[in-house]
């Protein structure tokens, strides 16, 4: 399998993320492409990651099907020779979208990344340790690093498209969409973590807190998009290593995160645009991660 830094299909694209390019098909669908492009520290590299695209484009085909009955989403299909089916110009660029293509609803998205946080990890440990909040709301006190929040932290944020995003209230969030919506954005996202937390777990892993995105559709209803409960998108764990009181070992870019933190301490790249060149042990090193962590929550090997 090819990777793919960039991609020109024959067909509108109506944006393109740090990972994703977005086409247009018809008035109501979009095709999502998961690029193997890869950032961190809101930096994307020059280099891609071998599969990465496909594993993350498949692991949220995974989480959508086990949704099926529990939350609405946008995804009709991500099966290549299906989307081809239903999107013929596509046939000469089978290669390029094989695996890693998305065929789905179109919505207006809401303009809130909505996040959920079963363990106190990452930067809301860091806040929690400054302050003893999170997002500027009083958290017990006593907690530790990696400790499990019960009940989860519903903690929104806003979308940056540059930059980082930033951590919100849910007044804040309300003022933003209504109270209505940030209600059932909330009930939602909730909903979605509890299941796949749950299934997660029997297969070994934790999925310490990851963030949904929502949009409505032509309907009016609101639905599940973007991706789910990727290495991405989430913080995964293994059952077995955990041991709150400390930082948990990661089953996503942290080899890439290793490599540029070396590279910063070094004083040989000062944490901006353009990033440095990689080697290529670290680009195999994250490629791996990302074959695991489909491995570890599918329960088997991705075959494209």
């Amino acid at each position: 399998m090819t990777t793919l830094l960039a991609s020109n299909l024959p067909l509108p694209k109506i944006g393109r993320g740090k990972v994703r390019d977005i086409y247009a098909v018809g008035d109501d669908r979009v095709l999502l492409l998961t690029t193997d492009r890869i950032s961190a520290f809101d930096v994307v590299m020059n280099e891609t990651i071998p599969m990465k695209g496909a594993v993350l484009t498949q692991i949220s085909a995974y989480w959508f099907n086990a949704l099926e009955g529990v939350v609405h989403h946008h995804m009709i299909s991500a099966d290549t020779d299906a989307i081809i089916a239903e999107v013929p110009e596509l046939k000469p660029h089978r290669a390029e979208i094989l695996g890693r293509a998305m065929l789905c609803k179109r919505t207006t998205v809401f303009p809130i990344e909505c996040v959920i946080r079963g363990y106190l990890s990452g930067s809301a440990w860091k806040e929690y340790a400054a302050s003893g909040t999170l997002a500027g709301e009083q958290l017990p006190a006593g907690l530790v690093e990696s400790q499990k929040l019960e009940p989860a932290i519903f903690s929104p944020a806003t979308k940056a498209e540059t930059g980082h995003d930033e951590n919100i209230t849910i007044a804040r969030m309300r003022e933003v969409v209504g109270d209505d919506t940030a209600y059932t954005l909330e009930s939602m996202t909730r909903a979605v973590y509890t299941l796949g937390e749950t299934l997660a777990r029997e297969q070994g892993i934790i999925i310490a807190d990851t963030k949904f995105e929502f949009g409505r559709d032509k309907d009016g209803h609101i639905i599940l998009i973007d991706e789910v409960m990727t290495p991405d998108s989430s913080r995964f764990w293994a059952v077995d290593a955990y041991q709150p009181g400390k930082p948990q070992p990661s089953f996503d870019k942290q080899p890439l995160r290793d490599y540029l933190d070396a590279e910063r301490r070094a004083g040989r790249w000062n944490g901006d645009a353009p990033p440095p060149p990689l080697p290529q042990s670290v680009v195999d090193a994250t490629s791996q991660r990302y074959l695991e962590a489909f491995r570890r929550v599918t329960g088997r090997e991705l075959k494209i």
